[in-house]
């Protein structure tokens, strides 16, 4: 199998100056090439790749169109088998490569990969983005097998299998070529954040399955793009996640779902009034004000077999905040 590892660069010099190493030291496979496909970066990021890495490819995307758009358009210039989507903040170890493709040799109805994800500044943690495998409550709240909202579990090893889940990280993802075209790519009209988790249940939706392989580990930063306080990623993540919901809902779901999410999100602006965080309410009804203008647009993306429900059937919201369950085998 022909693997393309993709690194999305935007102004991230000092990034690969410390990550690309342990990338290339660790991926010596005959069939693997490395690319770092640039969002028309304004720092010396590229000529630091020219200058210091012949083997790497090199490809230009000609505007900052975000993780979607820049993954999209890079993408379209490769052949490979199975891509897999590396952050530039992500140092990888050995042999982290072969578990994956195993896995996608062994079973060909896999279309996306996720490693374990370890927190690289504390790396006995889970990291935040992806940690041991992503599920998703029915209101749409994202959460990890190892991280359930801010509360990340120790790595004790106690996820170290290979099971099915609902979401990879596009922090490190790997997915078959054939799938990512069928798919159409991310949905560009999310440009960061989330789209990984609509990309994946649009893969389920196909009946495609998306599996973690625990005997696969990467460290992750995190938050190098876009902090986690960034009032941008808060709008995104509020926005993106309603985007989400309406397009792969089943049908009998989707307005009563939807209908709970909203309230759901106007109590969290009440809890950032109270906290005194104007700022964040604004945001949050500038999403909310998103959702409705693009309403019917991703209503029209609607598939035609989002009949199944993949997600934990419960509120994680309830489970965490009300009965005090923070890790993932209490649930």
């Amino acid at each position: 199998m022909k693997i393309a590892i993709v690194i999305l660069n935007w102004n991230g010099q000092k990034l690969l100056e410390q990550f690309l190493p342990s990338i290339i030291k660790y991926s010596k496979l005959k069939n693997c090439t490395i690319y770092v496909a640039d969002n028309a970066s304004t720092d010396n990021s590229i000529e630091f790749v020219k200058n210091k890495y012949k083997s790497i490819k090199i490809i230009l995307n000609t505007e900052n169109g975000g993780y979607a758009k820049g993954y999209n358009d890079a993408l379209k210039n490769i052949e490979a088998d199975i891509f897999a989507l590396v952050n530039s903040d992500i140092e990888v170890t050995k042999d982290w490569l072969q578990p994956i493709i195993e896995e996608f040799e062994n079973n060909k109805k896999t279309a996306v990969v996720q490693p374990k994800i370890l927190d690289y500044k504390n790396n006995v943690f889970f990291e935040y983005a992806g940690a041991g495998g992503g599920h998703i409550d029915r209101y749409g709240f994202p959460f990890c097998r190892g991280r359930i909202f801010n509360y990340l579990e120790l790595d004790n090893q106690q996820y170290n299998n290979t099971i099915d889940i609902f979401w990879a990280s596009g922090a490190c993802l790997f997915i078959r070529k054939e799938v990512f075209n069928i798919l159409g790519g991310f949905d560009e009209t999310y440009f960061a954040h989330q789209e990984e988790i609509d990309l994946c249940w649009r893969a389920k939706n196909m009946n495609y399955a998306v599996k973690y392989v625990g005997a696969s580990t990467v460290y992750h930063v995190g938050g190098a793009t876009l902090q986690e306080t960034n009032p941008k990623k808060t709008y995104l993540n509020f926005r993106n996640s309603l985007f989400t919901l309406t397009k792969n809902l089943p049908k009998k779901t989707l307005f009563p779902v939807l209908s709970i999410r909203l309230i759901l999100d106007g109590i969290a602006a009440i809890r950032f009034l109270l906290q005194s965080k104007p700022l964040y309410v604004w945001i949050i009804l500038k999403a909310h004000i998103s959702f409705y203008v693009n309403l019917p647009l991703n209503l029209k993306k609607r598939t035609k077999n989002n009949k199944r429900n993949y997600y934990y059937i419960k509120s994680i919201v309830w489970q965490h905040f009300i009965k005090g369950k923070n890790k993932f085998d209490e649930l």
